[in-house]
Parts: structure tokens; sequence; C-alpha cells
């Protein structure tokens, strides 16, 4: 096995330097509390829900302005993608910690804590994945990738998406899951296998399944809050090590919050004595009037109504948004506008100016019940 980069025990001897400078991370508890290490609500409930946002590691080190906005702006970053595996773990037996080193050296310079994205995911896999045969050497790949990259980062990663978006768009129940090589050689046994070999490796660290369109109105989005709501189950009746529901949030203009339905299933969220991070918010913005203001206008007030949802029926232990300037977003590969003007999906603007959507997540951030 080759790895790249700085070798672990020098990455651990610059966190623990840093830890005992009080520098990694934020000051005072970690906002990924495991529920063993909750502090009580009101504790929790008298500072401001952690604000983050996904970033790229590159952008950091070309662009001055946006590295300053994160700096100014975020107490949680995540790694867009240079944690996932294609970056990380490119062939067999080897790995790449550049970028991701890199990311970690700035958020323990900057005082900003990590979120780590993601360990078992059906997207994004580099080709020799493929090549993988049979169930003892799937499980045999994916564990050694969570052991190799969880443990180089053990104490400072408090939270990971361990297994990402592993439903089909329109579940019929908890075993409908995305094709992937994980479903394929382990079927639904490779959850239960990452969440637990996640936590051998980092019992201290919150471990997150983390899904998207959970939040609006239609049958399909139903049956989505209904599969996840059983799988959830069926991994807590196992006893499988899970903290928390990642709700990715990436909220369309063009699609209702479902009020009630979110609010029965965050309910239940809390009766599996789960937490709940919002994960990846953005508000997709393709199909909304041209004019900037009343874009700006619209985009701020989906985002509160599906927070204002969120928020009184549970306090999120975080809000991540997916990326922080539209300097630098998925949206416009995807959803470009037909009018030709440039996407407004995020808190700041492309030239780094704050919108209504970033007084909105600020007013959220700071309620106290």
């Amino acid at each position: 096995m080759t790895i790249t980069a700085h070798s672990r025990r020098d990455f651990l001897v610059r966190a623990t330097h840093a830890t005992a400078l009080g520098m990694a991370g934020l000051s005072g508890p970690s906002a990924f509390a495991t529920p063993r290490t909750q502090t009580s609500a009101a504790g929790a409930n008298a500072r401001p829900i952690p604000y983050g946002a996904a970033v790229r590691v590159d952008a950091l080190t070309s662009d001055l302005s946006y590295r300053g906005a994160i700096i100014a702006n975020c107490q949680i970053i995540v790694p867009e993608g240079e944690m996932k595996w294609p970056d990380i773990h490119p062939a067999r037996g080897e790995y790449r910690f550049e970028k991701a080193d890199a990311l970690m050296d700035f958020a323990r310079q900057n005082k900003i804590e990590v979120r780590g994205h993601t360990l078992a995911w059906y997207g994004g896999m580099p080709a020799w994945t493929a090549a993988i045969d049979g169930r003892a050497e799937a499980e045999r790949e994916l564990v050694d990738h969570i052991e190799t990259v969880v443990s180089r980062y053990r104490g400072a990663i408090p939270s990971w998406d361990v297994v990402n978006e592993p439903l089909v768009d329109w579940p019929e129940g908890p075993t409908s899951l995305r094709p992937s090589i994980w479903t394929r050689q382990l079927g639904p046994d490779y959850l239960p296998i990452a969440l637990r070999a996640t936590a051998a490796v980092d019992p201290d660290a919150q471990l997150v399944l983390n899904e998207y369109d959970i939040e609006f109105k239609g049958p399909r989005f139903a049956a989505r809050r209904q599969a996840l709501l059983q799988l959830l189950r069926s991994l807590r009746e196992r006893d499988v090590p899970l903290h928390a529901v990642g709700l990715q949030s990436h909220l369309f203009a063009d699609r209702a919050i479902d009020r009630d339905g979110l609010q029965a299933f965050l309910n239940e969220i809390k009766a599996l004595k789960l937490d709940v991070l919002i994960t990846e918010l953005d508000v997709i913005d393709y199909e909304l009037p041209g004019k900037i203001s009343e874009r700006d206008a619209l985009v701020a007030g989906l985002a509160g109504q599906f927070l204002e949802t969120v928020c009184d029926v549970v306090r999120p232990k975080a809000i991540l948004t997916w990326g922080l300037s539209d300097r630098y977003s998925w949206v416009p590969i995807y959803f470009k506008r037909p009018d030709g003007m440039p996407n407004r999906p995020l808190p700041l603007d492309a030239d780094l100016k704050r919108k209504p959507l970033f007084d909105v997540i600020e007013e959220y951030r700071r309620k106290t019940v």
C-alpha cells in the first residue's frame, strides 16, 4: 500500500500539538457531540447553531478572497471532493492525502472544525473498484479504506458522513438501495459494515447517514421519508452504531416544502434518539425570475420555510451549505439558467457579498428555543 503526502504520525503530531494549544476546531465543546457526550439542552441552546460550508481546497489556495470569506464566516468546513474515494484512494492499495491534509492544516490554523465526507457512497468511485469480486474482497476493501482514512484523522475529524445517499430515488422500502459495488457484493450489509468499522476506529466520532430529497410534498418524497425511517429503525434494532441523520437540503424553487410530512419524520428521528444535521443546504434557482433582488428574496424565503419547519421540531447540530459563495457551486453545472444569468444558490454572491439567504441562516442558527 502506497501512502503519499505526510505520514500519519506527522499529521497526528501536528493535530495533537494544535489541540494542546486550543487550535483544533472550535473553542469549547465540539459541535458534533455524540449522544454519549452531549451537553444539556439548555447549555446547547445558549450558543448559536454552528454554521459551515463545503470547500474546495484548490480554491482555498488560489483565491485569497474566498479563503478569507471562509475564515470569516465558517465554524465548520466539509471537503467538497477531497475525501471522496477518487481523490483519496485512486488505485488499489494507494492512498493520496495531499489535498485532504491541506484542508486539515487550513482548518487547524484557523480554528475551524471539519466534517468528513464520505466513506461509503454509490457514486464517484474510482475505476479500479469495478474489479472487486466477491463478498470477502468487497468487505476487505471497504473496511481497509475506512480504517486507513478514519485512523489518519482520528481526533481531528469529529463527524463523518459514513453512508451517503443509500436510497434509490423512489424506494419501495428500506432495502431499495442504489446499485453500487457495495450493494452488488455485500447487499444491505454494507451499511452496518461501514458504520461498525468507523466506530471501531474512532469511537468518539459522530456517525452520520446522509440523504437528500426528504423535504418536499409529493408521493416520491413521502416514500423516501418512509423508507429512510424504516432503514434507520432497522439499524437501531441491530445495535448498529449511528448518531445522526444528515438532511442534505438541496432545495428546489419549484418544489413545496411538506411541513407536516417533514415534521412527522423529524419527530420519528427524535424518537430514535438520533441527532439532525443540515449538511448541504442550497437553493436551486434556475426556474426563478431573473431579476436579482426578486430572486434572492424568493431563495431566502424558501430556505426560511425549510429552516422554520425543521427548527420548530428539532435544533440541528449544525447548518452547512454546499458552498459559501456563488463563485464556487455545483448548481450551474447541472441546473444552468435558461436566460443565461448566473445562478445564485448560496449565502454569498460571486463577489462574496452577503445575500438575504445569509441573513435567514443567521436568524435560525441564533434562535435559542
